[in-house]
């Protein structure tokens, strides 16, 4: 088997127990407030953050260096977390993912104003082709927009941000600094709330949280394992592949039925996504590849980010 090929099945699964973790934000979802689920689940990744920063020797203080872009990144995942959780929670599972799948053309338009990134007419294209996409599985005008699909829109804007500015200072910080602030700041924020949204947890519920954490960390370390082996243009585009498992999982778990324009207008933000990363990858087509070089997951500061936990470990990212 190749190394792609290797790298494609390792990426596959990942996205897959990814998937199932979303699963399990979703029948929490239905129970408790996604503030309460946020800060559990940030609570009991603490213990797997510990293991990965005991491997991080850079030297250095936990000042930032870019107090401005770390604090802007730190909203943006605290918003992305709070949003996904209750996206995840309210809206079907593929109406969700295909919402999120947008966030890759968001990237690509920051990419111009924060990374300097010029882009084409083509890939113009691409941007406006997917959003066109993103309006097909909203649908405005012939059905209710609700604050699920404004959540899962935040969600995307979020995670945009949150990628586009760890491109922009991921060099001169560490990663310990990059993954603390997040963390803490959701486990802040989301405990001073909690007390207005607080419900008595059972164990079964804290152990289905302790598998989210554990399902994200397990995630995390196959799509490292992908990008060791396989190539990014390769590997990127499996993120795709959730949108297969949401299907099942919804019709499966939650009686969840995907209509025609979901199918549509996901096909089409993924074929301009997909679009984008091969173009990208292609020789002077880009400067800084900014969505090829995107670790695939949005942030939510909630689990430590893929590109961060290489680094740490020494490793430079994928070209």
């Amino acid at each position: 088997m190749s190394s792609n090929a290797k790298g494609a099945l390792f990426a596959l699964a990942a996205f897959g127990i990814f998937a199932t973790h979303d699963v399990i934000i979703k029948v929490l979802g239905a129970v408790y407030a996604p503030i309460q689920i946020v800060f559990f689940s940030v609570l009991l990744s603490f213990p797997l953050a510990t293991l990965m920063l005991m491997r991080d020797a850079s030297p250095g203080t936990l000042i930032p260096n870019h107090p401005w872009w770390l604090g802007l990144r730190t909203l943006a995942a605290v918003m992305t977390g709070v949003s996904a959780f209750y996206a995840f929670s309210v809206l079907p599972l593929a109406q969700t993912y295909a919402i999120i799948f947008a966030s890759p053309l968001m990237i690509t338009i920051l990419a111009i104003p924060v990374l300097g990134e010029t882009v084409g007419v083509r890939r113009w294209i691409a941007v406006l082709v997917g959003l066109l996409g993103v309006m097909i599985v909203l649908r405005p005008g012939t059905t209710e927009l609700t604050l699920g699909h404004a959540a899962a829109l935040a969600c995307a804007t979020g995670g945009a941000i949150a990628s586009i500015v760890v491109r922009k200072i991921g060099p001169d910080e560490r990663p310990v600094v990059m993954l603390l602030y997040p963390m803490m700041a959701n486990f802040i924020i989301m405990g001073a709330l909690l007390p207005m949204v607080y419900v008595p947890m059972p164990i079964d519920h804290l152990a289905l949280l302790a598998v989210v954490a554990v399902f994200a960390w397990i995630a995390s370390r196959l799509i490292i394992a992908a990008y060791q082996t396989g190539e990014a243009v390769i590997i990127a585009p499996m993120q795709y592949s959730q949108i297969v498992w949401a299907t099942a999982y919804g019709y499966l778990f939650f009686d969840e039925r995907v209509d025609a324009q979901t199918l549509i207008g996901a096909g089409v933000i993924i074929a301009s996504g997909l679009y984008i990363v091969l173009r990208e990858s292609n020789s002077g087509r880009s400067a800084t590849t900014p969505v090829l070089r995107t670790r695939s997951r949005s942030e939510t500061g909630t689990i430590p980010r893929i590109s961060l936990f290489m680094r740490a470990r020494g490793q430079k990212p994928p070209r």
